[in-house]
């Protein structure tokens, strides 16, 4: 299992989170085995998700796809996100 962690800001904390809910079937079709979205306490758009995969190939197939990055924009995502792999340990 491969988790991938994906901070960023964006415009509306609502308008995003209607474009993350919406691509939620599509998101399982691109190899999302779980997620879950997180806000920071002080920032309410600032953003942290993570979506687990089975491997490390689907993970960075997944944060690769032309569709990811076309949703994030259509959804608010203000600037560049930051992104990193995790294992369990």
């Amino acid at each position: 299992m491969v988790r991938v962690y994906i901070r960023h800001n964006v415009a509306d904390f609502d308008a995003w989170k209607a474009q993350y809910d919406a691509f939620d079937e599509e998101r399982s079709g691109m190899g999302v085995t779980d997620h879950a979205v997180y806000r920071n306490v002080d920032d309410p758009n600032d953003v942290t998700v993570w979506h687990d995969f089975d491997s490390r190939d689907s993970a960075e197939s997944f944060v690769g796809a032309d569709r990811l990055r076309e949703v994030m924009e259509t959804a608010g995502v203000v600037g560049a996100p930051t992104i990193w792999f995790v294992n369990p340990a």
